[in-house]
């Protein structure tokens, strides 16, 4: 039976490494580079899902850590899987939980078998191993389920993060062994810090094992952005052309310009949800906080020419939803924000079919420099 997962590379800009592609998945296709809300417990912070889709979402994230906390796998898995609980359509990617086992570290023990932790929800004492994200993630009837990592944070000590970076490896191959259903795919993880050899380790290791895709981990926790680009650098030309290339967890409008520069397809942030919620929109000539006293007045839209439900307001009504704390103002600006990362890559691939992204990408990035008001 052939496979439900394919990668079409379409352009590759020339004397460059930023592509266009169309990733099929058994829930439709999501053409590249492309980047993923991300709805942590199921949902997208404050955004239904009419809205998601207009802000032009194709694909959306959820997490096997909190899901299978709350409300459970089993009960996702009774009411048809994460597409038939939420009602999205397309397609969905499940991170694994190891960030979440990062982030919640006091709570977190890890040893060779997988994590032991307590629950941040109730305290109960829960385990979890490469073959038990698989299984989580299989009930749950997402289109990409990631390996089990062990994330450390940065800087650390470098064999704190060689020994991170091969239990990463020998947990992506349990994981690749346990899994079973023919209609999800399996994305490695690339682990290994800052350092080039570990990182050119993990990718070729994983290659070996021959996923459908490749994630590039461990990045946007306490390195700087130039040290991240650097990693990209070394690890995106390691890794098959064929295949879906995802930098997790990353990041700033910026950083997605320059990841993909560097070949990178796929992305996920919780940035343009949460600074929506905290009165920040993304436009082009920089961030714009809308709690200071210069918009009180002003009429003007967040972003000339955006289609979004917020841009139909003037920025003197959203900031006065935020300082009366009604709860439109942050519903308004998360699907601002999204709107503007979804056109972004969407210019973006226009821009390297038409054989003009370094351009594109040079007057956004020279936008961007302007001090936000």
């Amino acid at each position: 039976m052939p496979s439900p997962f394919r990668f079409d590379l379409l352009h590759v800009e020339q004397g460059g490494l930023a592509r266009r592609g169309v990733f099929h998945t058994p829930h439709g296709p999501v053409d590249t580079p492309a980047f993923m809300p991300v709805g942590t417990q199921g949902t997208v912070k404050g955004v239904a899902l009419d809205q998601l889709r207009q802000t032009g979402a194709q694909m959306v994230l959820a997490n096997t850590y909190h899901l299978a906390l709350r409300p459970g796998e089993l009960i996702v898995e009774q009411l048809g899987g994460l597409h038939g609980m939420t009602g999205w359509t397309g397609p969905i990617l499940t991170d694994s939980g190891g960030f979440q086992l990062f982030s919640l570290a006091k709570m977190t023990k890890i040893n060779e078998q997988g994590a032991i932790f307590r629950s941040h929800i109730d305290g109960r004492l829960l385990e979890l191993s490469p073959e038990r994200a698989v299984d989580i993630q299989e009930k749950l009837g997402s289109d990409v389920a990631m390996v089990l990592d062990h994330v450390v944070a940065l800087p650390a000590e470098p064999g704190v993060v060689a020994d991170a970076m091969r239990r990463t490896l020998r947990w992506a191959r349990r994981a690749k062994d346990a899994a079973r259903r023919q209609d999800q795919a399996t994305f490695g993880i690339v682990q290994g810090g800052l350092d080039p050899e570990l990182r050119a380790e993990c990718a070729a290791g994983l290659c070996e094992l021959d996923f459908v895709g490749y994630a590039i981990g461990g990045l946007s926790v306490g390195e700087t952005p130039q040290e991240m680009y650097d990693v990209l650098d070394g690890v995106t030309p390691r890794l098959p052309a064929d295949r879906p290339r995802y930098l997790m967890g990353v990041g700033t409008p910026t950083d997605l310009l320059e990841a993909v520069a560097r070949g990178v397809d796929l992305f996920d942030c919780v940035m343009p949800t949460r600074n929506g919620r905290n009165a920040m929109a993304f436009t082009d000539t920089g961030g714009l906080k809308l709690r200071n006293e210069i918009h009180s007045r002003d009429p003007r839209p967040v972003q000339e020419g955006c289609p979004c439900p917020a841009c139909a307001h003037g920025r003197a009504y959203l900031r006065h939803l935020f300082m009366a704390r009604e709860m439109l103002g942050p519903i308004l600006l998360s699907i601002h924000n999204l709107t503007y990362y979804q056109r972004l890559l969407a210019d973006a691939r226009e821009a390297i079919a038409a054989g003009t992204f370094q351009a594109f990408r040079a007057r956004k990035l020279a936008g961007w420099r302007g001090v936000a008001a």
